[in-house]
């Protein structure tokens, strides 16, 4: 099996393993910039707790006590924190974010006869998941996360899903490079291609206009060659439903709604699409600008940490206690990553333990702690390999995007 720097292999992966959406948002998760009401096949979730009622319907194999359901929607489900320490987050705990309503589960019949168009090589055509199959495979570790993931921080009310940090997880996918794909259809046409576009697969309905509504995204030529895969399995298994299958195309280190699901067409083109979630939406500008093509794009994501425990949600006992954070980056990696105890008057070097999963994927980290009686702000700061730093504030933007400051998800603990 092929593999490169931020790669990993099966059996890594199944060792690391062990122990561990709705119209108007993005493709994979975000905000609401384009869309319909979604009505995607699901079954009655079993069990229940905190924001996430039992009477809420979740898609099929999801449980409401690992997720917060915000609004009236029940297909916008943020992961519980709680449920984010891990390693790698199972599938059953990741959060679920749809543009358009999810497509009819008869696509996963007969996965292998998926077909994707392809175009803007020299020899287009529409190629079959089998056929991509037999291009060889790789194991990419990834945080898949939503722009608008921690949304409900910014003071503005900015419109779109309030996420607080579950908007994020971390995950093994499985593919062909988009690469490999591209060489076998004899390259590029052309040395004025400057972009890949993805288009999914979803039905757009009939009172919405195409190029409004389509969830069709272009990301720079030199990272897709570079990075993207053509995934059918997320953490060893056939992708869901609800995450995108049967092939979702992935852009390791960039934020969701560029990772495609029910991919059905890739392009190779000198311009960006026209459609909407391109040209205008999941772009950064000042509060009250409206979205232009000339704003940045939502593309790498930025060096981000937040504690995973304690939560406060109990009381804890004076004495000796673990304060644990998980890190992550875009296309840089983690340098280094400090945790707080007392709400960033000083820091304290963390140290990774679990799984190194690759520059991609987060990685978890730790310090000792010993408390007395009283009441404690815990706090996580890193670093990425260029020298960026993790801000104290959020970047104050219109859609409430890109949210990397450490004092708002910090975490407040009473010790006794």
């Amino acid at each position: 099996m092929e593999s490169n720097s931020r790669s990993i292999n099966r059996r890594t992966f199944l060792e690391a393993s062990i122990g561990l959406a709705a119209a108007a948002g993005l493709n994979s998760c975000g905000s609401e910039e384009s869309g319909a009401a979604a009505t995607p096949a699901a079954t009655p979730a079993s069990g229940g707790g905190g924001a996430a009622a039992t009477s809420t319907t979740l898609p099929e194999g999801l449980n409401a006590d690992n997720f917060i359901v915000h609004g009236t929607n029940p297909w916008t489900l943020e992961s519980k924190r709680s449920v984010l320490g891990a390693g790698v987050t199972p599938v059953d705990k990741i959060f679920v974010r749809g543009n358009l309503p999810f497509p009819d589960p008869s696509i996963l019949d007969d996965r292998n006869a998926w077909k994707v168009e392809i175009s803007g090589v020299k020899s287009p055509r529409a190629m079959t998941l089998a056929e991509i199959k037999s291009l060889g495979e790789v194991q990419v570790p990834a945080v898949l996360q939503c722009s608008g993931n921690g949304r409900k921080f910014f003071e503005h009310g900015p419109s779109g899903s309030p996420w607080g940090v579950g908007a994020a997880a971390n995950v093994v996918w499985t593919g062909a490079p988009l690469s490999k794909v591209l060489e076998a259809l004899g390259g590029v046409e052309g040395d004025a291609m400057r972009f890949v576009t993805g288009t999914g697969g979803e039905e757009i309905p009939a009172m919405l206009e195409e190029r409004t509504a389509v969830v069709e995204r272009s990301i720079p030529i030199e990272k897709a060659m570079k990075d993207a895969i053509l995934a059918w399995d997320l953490n060893d298994e056939p992708i869901d439903l609800a995450h995108g299958g049967p092939l979702r195309l992935v852009v390791p280190g960039y934020y969701g709604v560029n990772n495609v699901k029910y991919l059905k067409k890739l392009a190779v083109s000198p311009t960006e699409t026209d459609a909407k979630i391109q040209a205008r939406s999941y772009r950064v500008r000042p509060i009250g600008v409206s979205g232009a093509p000339d704003q940045p794009s939502m593309y790498d994501m930025n060096i981000k940490s937040w504690i995973t425990g304690p939560l406060g949600d109990e009381q804890l006992r004076a004495g000796p206690q673990t304060v644990t954070c998980i890190a992550f980056c875009g296309s840089s990696e983690v340098a280094s990553v400090e945790i707080s105890v007392d709400g960033g008057e000083s820091w304290v070097k963390a140290t990774p333990f679990g799984s190194q999963l690759g520059g991609y994927s987060w990685t978890q980290y730790k310090i000792d702690w010993v408390p007395k009686g009283g009441r404690y702000t815990l706090a996580s700061r890193a670093t990425d390999a260029e020298g960026n730093v993790q801000p104290k504030l959020r970047a104050e933007n219109e859609r409430g995007y890109a949210h990397n400051g450490w004092l708002d998800p910090a975490v407040s603990v009473d010790v006794t």
